[in-house]
């Protein structure tokens, strides 16, 4: 069993930050690739907003880059999103999601999950 839990949404003035995290729970699982995505406008589906693979390699979406910046901690199985200058357009639901290979031999590939999401409002 995985389970995310996004934490650190909030209300924010334009030109402020927060830092969502995101927390990992489970056990007899690796963790291959994490990524932030939020609901697009209208509800009509997510957005990749950045991710983040095991080796550190790190991809933004162009709206976010230069003020978004992802990381782990893999000693806490912790993924933060560092978002800075935020925009009245970043005002949505923020979702985790991990992608995961699991140590059983009976689990082969790379298996998705997604948190509950977390609000993010940013107005003046």
């Amino acid at each position: 069993q995985v389970q995310l839990v996004e934490s650190g949404g909030g209300l924010v003035q334009p030109g402020g930050s927060l830092r969502l995290s995101c927390a990992t729970s489970g056990s007899a699982f690796r963790v291959t690739t994490m990524a932030w995505y939020r609901q697009a406008p209208r509800n009509q589906r997510e957005l990749l907003v950045a991710s983040i693979t095991n080796d550190g390699t790190t991809d933004y979406a162009d709206s976010v880059k230069g003020r978004f910046t992802i990381s782990r901690d893999k000693t806490k199985n912790v993924m933060h999103l560092q978002m800075n200058n935020l925009e009245p357009e970043d005002t949505t639901v923020y979702y985790c999601y991990a992608g995961v290979r699991f140590d059983s031999a009976w689990y082969e590939g790379e298996y998705s999950y997604w948190g509950q999401g977390t609000q993010v409002t940013v107005s003046s």
